[in-house]
């Protein structure tokens, strides 16, 4: 059992960078809704870009993206776990304070998914992990 363990752990930064990309990706289509209208989504069909949502938009399409190929990516991070939060006090909270009947669960969810990332980094297979990585090598030679 031990060593399924330690193999399974081993994996770690492999896996936490999958979780980095998908919550990225994810997180870039909200803001292409909403700025590029890919894909879709008749309520975003007249979004001013200078209004509350449309700030969100280039939010979530700049940081999204950033995340996904790991660039910066515990700032990022931070400032998407906050955005999270804020639009879960803002849009959803009011409705009440359950997440699952205000809405808000996706809120949640994503907040808690950054505030990780920005806590244990982006894992191995990031743009930083191999910045860092050439960096320790300059630094060696």
């Amino acid at each position: 059992m031990d060593n399924r363990s330690n193999t399974l752990e081993g994996w770690a930064p492999e896996v936490r960078s999958v979780l980095r990309i998908v919550a990225g990706l994810l997180f870039l289509q909200h803001g292409s809704a909403k700025l590029l209208h890919v894909p879709d989504q008749a309520m975003f069909a007249h979004l001013p870009l200078l209004s509350l949502l449309g700030i969100q938009g280039v939010i979530e399409l700049v940081g999204g993206g950033l995340l996904a190929i790991g660039l910066f990516s515990r700032p990022i991070a931070f400032i998407l776990s906050g955005d999270m939060a804020v639009a879960f006090f803002i849009e959803h909270f009011p409705r009440g304070w359950v997440p699952i009947l205000n809405g808000g669960d996706l809120a949640v969810l994503f907040c808690f998914t950054f505030l990780y990332l920005w806590v244990a980094g982006p894992g191995s297979w990031s743009v930083d992990a191999l910045l860092h990585q050439r960096k320790a090598e300059g630094a060696q030679a």
